[in-house]
């Protein structure tokens, strides 16, 4: 396995390196990784998982922000398999020209990566503006944020990124993963969480960006009711003919609910410009 010694963690990038073989095994057993996948790790920082995927494809990419860790990167990883190592930012990174660039163009991408705890979210909403090219995701995050992906409506996770997940991706969480298992250990809890895209989106809305505005102001005070909160969006007339009640809290909707309820906004739009 790749050393972990005589390297200075960057703060600044909040690496936090797994070290932990078990865990590293495990999240190869979730990926079960087949001999014609492309996949492509965010933040492979040292290596270890990148070694232990490596064997198993015939190509494989690695997208790490930190420039002074990837000659390290290459000397331990490119005698091992075929590797291309980006020196980029995988929060502005083009994922789907590297679908182009593989051994078999338009094959869809398999993502992993531990995270940085600290980019997490935006990194994840920035893939699923590229989700026609991803297979499937999976991923070391925050327990808390793995928590919110997968809850459902009525649990006091249940938020803005549980549903706008849930509209793009099934999401499983497959195990959690003690601070001990990284060096440096972090202060939060981890765990790993597989992400498969929809092919169709298990909702019909209209208009995407109306669906994204209800369910933003939706949860944009959680206390508040949907009356409140979507004050301006719709009136509880609107809101009441969709069959829900407007006193209710967003946390107690379903994306179907939400998906009725950001059909009356492009109504109320499109009556607009008619």
């Amino acid at each position: 396995m790749v050393s972990q010694t005589s390297y200075r963690v960057r703060k600044r990038f909040g690496q936090h390196f797994l070290v932990d073989p078990t865990v590293v095994q495990q999240i190869v057993q979730v990926v079960h990784p087949g001999a014609s996948d492309h996949i492509v790790e965010i933040g492979p920082g040292l290596g270890v998982l990148t070694e232990a995927l490596i064997s198993h494809v015939k190509q494989m990419d690695a997208v790490e922000l930190d420039r002074d860790i990837i000659p390290r990167l290459k000397a331990n990883i490119l005698p091992l398999g075929n590797l291309r190592i980006h020196s980029a930012d995988a929060l502005t990174f083009d994922f789907c020209a590297l679908m182009q660039q593989s051994g078999t163009p338009g094959q869809p991408l398999r993502i992993v990566g531990n995270l940085p705890y600290n980019i997490s979210t935006p990194l994840i909403f920035r893939l699923i503006e590229q989700i026609q090219c991803i297979l499937d995701m999976v991923f070391m995050l925050q327990k808390e944020v793995v928590d919110r992906i997968v809850a459902d409506p009525g649990h006091s996770a249940y938020g803005k990124l549980s549903v706008m997940l849930q509209y793009h991706c099934y999401a499983e969480k497959c195990f959690d993963v003690p601070p001990s298992a990284f060096s440096p250990p972090p202060k939060v809890e981890s765990s790993i969480v597989r992400l498969l895209p929809y092919k169709k989106p298990p909702v019909n809305v209209s208009n995407f960006s109306d669906f994204a505005s209800i369910v933003a102001a939706s949860f944009a005070q959680r206390r508040k009711t949907l009356r409140n909160n979507l004050k301006g969006l719709l009136n509880e007339q609107q809101i009441t003919s969709a069959n829900i009640d407007p006193q209710r809290r967003a946390e107690t909707l379903s994306l179907d609910e939400f998906a009725k309820l950001s059909h009356l906004l492009s109504c109320r739009a499109d009556n607009q410009l008619g």
